[in-house]
Parts: C-alpha cells; structure tokens; sequence
C-alpha cells in the first residue's frame, strides 16, 4: 500500500468529487451521510458461509463442494472454497472490523451442512458448527451489530441431493422446516432477522437451468450430463416455495410470539426497461419470471398471470391449502440489487427448437440502446441507481408494499492488481455514493425500506467466478488472508460515522 497520508488524500478527493457531482443538479444535498436516512435504519454489509467460511472438514459436504470437485472448468480460475477468505477462523477479528467502520448490522448464512451433517435433523447435530454460529452471534451483539440469518445461500448438503435430488422432491420441504426450526430455536433468542432463500431467482437458473452452477443441471443441449431446462428449474422453484412456506409457518406458531423476530426471503430484482414500445410487454413478461417467479406466490399465493400463460403444464399448480400457507409468508421482503437491462421482445413460437426457462419469457436482455450503454461502466457492472428506485417502487406498487431490507448491493472489480492497486477503487465509492442517493429518494417517496447491507464486508469466492472479480470493500489477501480497507470502506465508514 501507499503512505497513509497519500491514501487518506486520495480519499479526501474521491469524496468531495463524488458530493459536487451529487449536488449538481441540486437534487441531493452537498455533504450526504447517513443523518439523510432515518436514525433506526439499519446500515451493515453481506456474506454468505460457503463464498466466506473455508473449514470444510468441520461440517458436512454441500452441492457447492461437489460441484468445483467434478465441474472444475466451469469455475473460472478453477478455485474451490476450501479456505475461502477464512472467515471461520478469522470471524472475531472481522467483527472488530465491522465495529471500526460504524456498521450496526450483519447479515450472514448459516449453512445447512455445518449443523446438519447429513442434511437430516434424525442424522444428528453438529455441534462444533452450532458452537461457530453461537460465537459469531454473541460477538456481533457484544459489539453492538444486530445479526440477519440467512438460511439458504446456495449451498444444500449434498447428501440430500444424493438421498432424492434436494429441490427436485417434496421431501425437502419437512427436511428444511426441521432445520430451519433447529436454527430458531437454537439461535432465535439472539437473532431477530431470518431470511429463509437467497436469490432462489439465480440460485435455479443458474444450477438447473443453464448449468453454470451447482448442482450444474441443464439440459443435454445446454452440455450437462443430468438436467432438463424445461422442466426443472419450475419444479425446483415450486419444491423451494413450498420449504419456505414451511419455515415461515414454523416460525410463526412456535417461535414469533415469544422471541419478536421477523422472517423474509430475499430476491435480486434489476430495473427491465424495454428497448422500444414495442417491447413493453416483454419487459413485463422479464420481471414477472425474474421478480414475480417468487414474489407473487408470496404475496398472493400464486404464480404470475404470465408466466402461467407461457410455461403452462410444465409449471406445478398449488394446492388451495399451499396457496393459503403461501399467501403473507413473509414479514419483509429482501431486496438485491446490483444492475438493469434493456428487454427487447422475441417473437413468439409455437414450435421452439427447445424449452427452457431462460427462452420460456420471450425476451432478450442487454445493457445498450443505440450504441449506449444503460449506465456507466463502475468496476464490473453497470451502474444504473435509477433501476434501484424504479424496481423499489414496482415492488411497492405490485406487492403491496412490503418492508424491504436491501440485504446486497455493489459491484465487482477484476482481481488482476496487486494489494497496493486493488484497494483503490473509486469506481465502487462512485456506485455507492449514487445507489444510496437513489434509496434516499425511494424511501421519501413512500419506499418501506429498513436498512441497507452492501455487497461485500470482505473479498470472497464468487462462485463460478471464483476469486477473479472481488466484490470486498475490503481487500483479502489470498496468501496470507489479511485484510485492508478499501478506498470503499473508508468512505462508506466516514457515510457512516457523521
């Protein structure tokens, strides 16, 4: 690194850059910081246990495990997570880290396999993984860090996809809910915000429908050796909807009244803006597969007009009881949000050469319109904050208005630097110094959002692009796993400390 003279003056200019550039047009004020937010909101960061925690040999093997063990070249660097950035080990110091920079909330994932083996309750518990999550939730409110739970971040114990192939059976709606029961009754005396999925939207896609990652399902045609793009990531989507309701009923008739929490599912949602009038519709068709695959049921216990229309027999209907525990699962709605497309409509056929969800919305997704991009090109992405505004008030509009937490947001930034380079990134202040303006804005338009937890406290295992983009606003150093602040971290702790 840099002398920490020139570093802090660097960081002293991105800041004044980035708040004239805000004022210009007048709309936002000059120096914005969090006294624009309300004082309770919650401000913190994101992970998740397999891209975090390493350890591997202290829980049970997971479909991530299994997948960069026999799909190694789907995985850009062909990396695995073993050692990860060594949060399992690390976690302790790594609150202390959160504690400097002013962040009052954490959201990370249990996983499944560190407390069940196995999968099963029946299987036994292991209690060295209770015993990591116990250490990581006391230290988090003994500094003052109010702790989200995810329950399900991609990553399910291989044995149930062994047993009767996970998500594609019934049967892992009783074996979720038990574990999601252990977990709260476990850990709920603590833990206030439970979030049964992650991105499910992402989460089936990508491992069931095109195959990029695990359990690495598709159809031949799509070059997996096990998977049917037609029909899988509908049945996996159903099977997944059906275990959350299962959860949020256990939480609420045993665990609610007597420990005050409250349980979500979160879904990364983008801004769909049609190319043209003539794609109008598309883009409605894009955020009904997209955001209301999973919003809808939740909401109004059942799939979206549309996508019932297209996909017909091949996606599972609910029964009225299903539909009933479906309807109001939720007591927030967690929001991820990273970027918008441009849709543009593809014409219809009775006859396609394949089925598949991707195909199955008729509608193609890019990032320019007349030779211009959506955005400006920030680190990876495109930095779009009006999608982040738009998409928050669709989900007003259409869901009836939920609580939202936004549980990630960022960009990502290609690990080709060194230590020194990589934790300059102007780019990342830039995309969260105008995402946050864009939430400000939402909520002062009627927005119910709680709280915000950028994407990510550290650098990690990215899944299949294992650790060639780092999504950290702080740096890990994957030789020695040392961290250091970003020029990210710097300014979302001086957002955070006025």
């Amino acid at each position: 690194m840099g002398t920490k003279a020139s570093v802090l003056l660097s960081l002293l200019l991105l800041v004044a850059v980035a708040a004239s550039l805000a004022a210009a047009d007048g709309s936002v004020p000059k120096y914005f910081n969090r006294t624009h937010f309300p004082k309770d909101f919650l401000f913190g960061a994101s992970a998740s246990a397999y891209q975090y925690e390493g350890a591997p040999n202290k829980r049970g093997e997971t479909i991530w495990d299994a997948f960069v063990r026999d799909f190694k070249s789907k995985i850009s660097d062909g990396s695995n997570a073993d050692v990860a950035n060594g949060f399992y080990y690390l976690h302790k110091e790594d609150v202390q880290l959160m504690k400097s920079m002013g962040l009052n909330s954490f959201r990370f994932s249990i996983s499944w396999a560190r407390i069940f083996a196995n999968g099963k309750l029946s299987g036994g518990v292991n209690q060295v993984g209770v015993d990591f999550y116990n250490s990581l939730i006391n230290e988090l409110l003994a500094n003052g860090i109010t702790p989200f739970a995810t329950l399900h971040h991609f990553d399910t114990p291989q044995a149930l996809e062994k047993e009767y192939g996970s998500f594609l059976s019934e049967k892992i709606v009783h074996d979720f809910g038990d574990y999601a029961e252990f977990c709260y009754k476990t850990f709920g005396d603590r833990v206030k915000h439970w979030i049964t999925f992650n991105e499910p939207n992402v989460f089936i896609a990508q491992g069931y429908d095109l195959g990029t990652m695990a359990p690495g399902r598709c159809s031949k045609w799509m070059n997996c050796p096990a998977g049917d793009s037609a029909t899988e990531p509908y049945i996996v989507g159903h099977n997944l909807l059906l275990a959350h309701a299962e959860a949020v009923k256990r939480f609420k008739t045993k665990f609610q009244a007597s420990q005050k929490g409250e349980i979500g599912l979160t879904l990364v949602v983008g801004g769909m803006y049609p190319v043209s009038n003539n794609d109008l519709l598309a883009s409605k068709r894009v955020q009904d597969f997209f955001t209301g695959w999973f919003l809808h049921p939740i909401v109004y216990g059942d799939y979206p007009r549309r996508m019932k229309l297209l996909v017909r027999n091949r996606l599972p209907g609910f029964t009225a009881a299903q539909s009933e525990m479906l309807k109001g699962s939720y007591d927030f709605v967690g929001v991820n949000y990273y970027s918008s497309y441009y849709i543009t409509n593809v014409p219809f056929s009775n006859k396609p050469a394949h089925l598949s969800y991707s195909s199955d919305y008729y509608a193609s997704l890019g990032t320019t319109k007349d030779g211009t991009s959506i955005g400006p090109l920030l680190g990876t992405l495109y930095s779009v904050p009006r999608g982040f505004r738009d998409v928050l008030h669709y989900i007003k509009n259409f869901y009836k208005d939920p609580v939202i937490y936004i549980t990630e947001n960022g960009t990502g930034q290609y690990n080709n630097q060194t230590t020194e380079e990589g934790v300059k990134d102007p780019y990342r202040v830039e995309y969260y110094h105008t995402h946050l303006q864009a939430l400000e804005q939402a909520i002062k338009e009627g927005s119910r959002v709680k709280g915000y937890l950028a994407w990510s406290l550290l650098d990690n295992f990215e899944w299949s692009s294992g650790y060639t983009i780092r999504y950290g606003i702080n740096y890990v150093d994957y030789k020695n796993l040392k961290r250091y602040p970003k020029y990210s971290a710097e300014w979302y702790k001086k957002f955070l400390l006025k």
